[in-house]
C-alpha cells in the first residue's frame, strides 16, 4: 500500500460523521513491502493445512456418526459462523466493513483454527492495510477487539466456574478444585489488569470498546445455546437439563489452563452426569470433526473464489 492509500484512511475517518477518531499510524518500509504478498501467503498455508488435515480426517467414521436430524442442519451453520458474523458486526461500525469483508473473518478464523494462534489476527491487520476505504487505525482495533474477546471469554467462564464448582469438589474427574481454583485465578488476572489499564491498553473509543465488548458476550452466550441445541438435536433422549450442564462444563473446561488432558476430564463429567452412556463423548468428538469438514470446504471456496477474481482480473 502507498503513503497515499494511507493518507485515504486517515482523511476518510475524519469525513465520515460518527467514525472513531483515532487514525492508522504510518506504515514501515519493510512491511509495505510484504503487504502486497501477505494474502497469497496466507492462502497458500490454510491450503496446506487442509490438505494435511484431510489427510487425518476419518471420512468414513464422520459418515457413519453423521446427524440426521433437521434440526441439526438448520441450527450448524449458525453455530459455525457465529464468530466470523460477530466479527463482522464489530468492525462493521468501526471502520464501515463492506458485506465482503466476511471473507476475510472467515481466513483470520481459519489462520487461527489451522495454522497457529492469532495468525489470524495477523492476516487480518494486513488485509485492512491493503484497503483504502476503511476508517480507523488498523492494528489498535484488532488488537483491542481480540483482548476484548479475551476478556469476554474469561468473564464467562468465571461464571460457569462458580456454578459448577460443588459438582467438580464431590467427583474425581481428572480435575482437583485446588489446580482449579488456581486456573481461574491466571484467568482472572490478565483480565482483571486489563481492566485496570484500560486507558493505556485499548486505542478505540469507550463507546466501541463497549460495543465490541457486549457483541463478544452474545456471540458466547449464543455458542452455548447453540451447543445444547445441537446436541439435543442429535440425542433428543438425554434430558435437556444435562445438556445445560455439559454445554457449560465443556466451555469451563477447555478454558482452564492447568487443565491437562481436558478431554478426559470432560469425559469424566459426562461419566458422571450420565453414566456410562458413551454416545455424548461420541457426539461432541462428531461435532468437533463436523466444524474441521466446515473449515476445510470454506478453505476450498475461498480459495476457489480467490482463484476466480485473479482470473477475470487476468483477462481484464
Amino acid at each position: 500500500m502507498s503513503g497515499h492509500s494511507e493518507d485515504r484512511i486517515t482523511a476518510t475517518a475524519e469525513a465520515v460523521p460518527g467514525t472513531e477518531s483515532y487514525v492508522a499510524a504510518p506504515i514501515a518500509e519493510g512491511l509495505r513491502r510484504w503487504l502486497p504478498i501477505a494474502g497469497p501467503l496466507f492462502s497458500i498455508g490454510i491450503l496446506a493445512a487442509v490438505i494435511w488435515r484431510l489427510q487425518q480426517l476419518d471420512v468414513g467414521g464422520v459418515w457413519q456418526r453423521i446427524p440426521t436430524s433437521p434440526g441439526f442442519w438448520l441450527l450448524f451453520p449458525l453455530y459455525y459462523f457465529a464468530l466470523p458474523i460477530a466479527d463482522w458486526v464489530i468492525f462493521r461500525r468501526l471502520w464501515r466493513i463492506p458485506a465482503a469483508g466476511i471473507s476475510a473473518l472467515l481466513r483470520k478464523r481459519l489462520s487461527n483454527d489451522l495454522l497457529v494462534g492469532y495468525s489470524g489476527e495477523l492476516y487480518f491487520y494486513t488485509w485492512a492495510r491493503r484497503r483504502a476505504d476503511l476508517t480507523g487505525a488498523p492494528f489498535g482495533a484488532i488488537k483491542d477487539v481480540a483482548i476484548l474477546s479475551a476478556i469476554a471469554g474469561n468473564v464467562v467462564t468465571l461464571i460457569l466456574f462458580a456454578l459448577a464448582y460443588p459438582l467438580l469438589g464431590r467427583a474425581i474427574v481428572g480435575i482437583q478444585p485446588h489446580v482449579a481454583l488456581l486456573s481461574v485465578a491466571i484467568i482472572v488476572g490478565p483480565s482483571l489488569l486489563a481492566l485496570v489499564l484500560r486507558g493505556h491498553l485499548f486505542s478505540m473509543p469507550a463507546a466501541e470498546t463497549r460495543f465490541a465488548l457486549k457483541v463478544h458476550f452474545v456471540r458466547l452466550i449464543a455458542v452455548i445455546g447453540l451447543t445444547i441445541a445441537l446436541w439435543h438435536f442429535a440425542l433428543p433422549d438425554v434430558p435437556l437439563r444435562w445438556w445445560m450442564a455439559l454445554a457449560a462444563l465443556q466451555i469451563l473446561v477447555s478454558r482452564l489452563p492447568l487443565v491437562p488432558n481436558k478431554d478426559v476430564v470432560f469425559a469424566g463429567i459426562c461419566v458422571l452426569l450420565l453414566g456410562s452412556d458413551m454416545r455424548v463423548i461420541e457426539l461432541t468428538a462428531q461435532i468437533a470433526s463436523l466444524v474441521l469438514v466446515g473449515h476445510i470446504l470454506v478453505a476450498i471456496g475461498l480459495t476457489a473464489h480467490w482463484a476466480v477474481r485473479r482470473h477475470k482480473g487476468a483477462e481484464a
